[in-house]
């Protein structure tokens, strides 16, 4: 493996670390406010996002690529806001139109799980499960567009 591939798959590994990270901040964020704060489910998806990217630029900037300094801080955020404001514009509409399935998809399964005597170890509604099936369905495909416009443009300046 050449020291360019090598450099390469450490960064991917730790935009994946990273990434776990904002998942975590994004899903927990968005279940507090939903769950908690009752705040409706889109507009606590947005809120999420919107954390989860502030932290993902941090760890990026200062972890995934220390190496991309050529350009000015303010510079790298206007694009990354850019880069995430178009993620949160494909995975806005996209988390709305799968909520609806995916919250009857987790009702007919915990359903078909009670019926065969199956008990859960914890008490788990079909709303809460459905809507974090979504919101992981619009986190892994707004990923892909993440990871490639920030890597060739946010970060371009990278070696």
């Amino acid at each position: 493996m050449s020291s360019r591939s090598r450099r390469e798959w450490n960064r991917f590994l730790r935009f994946s670390v990273v990434g776990t990270i904002g998942a975590v901040v994004d899903f927990g964020t968005f279940n507090l406010l939903h769950s908690f704060a009752t705040v409706a489910s889109v507009p606590a998806s947005i809120v999420s996002f919107v954390a989860a990217v502030t932290s993902n630029f941090l760890w990026n900037r200062f972890w995934t690529y220390p190496d991309s300094r050529s350009k000015p801080a303010r510079v790298q955020v206007s694009q990354f806001a850019i880069v995430s404001a178009v993620g949160l514009v494909i995975r806005t509409p996209l988390f709305a139109w799968l909520e609806g399935p995916a919250i009857r998809g987790a009702g007919d399964f915990l359903a078909a799980a009670v019926q065969a005597g199956v008990s859960l170890p914890f008490q788990v509604s079909p709303g809460t499960i459905g809507r974090n099936l979504a919101l992981a369905a619009a986190v892994g495909v707004v990923l892909i567009w993440n990871f490639l416009a920030n890597r060739y443009w946010t970060y371009s300046d990278a070696p």
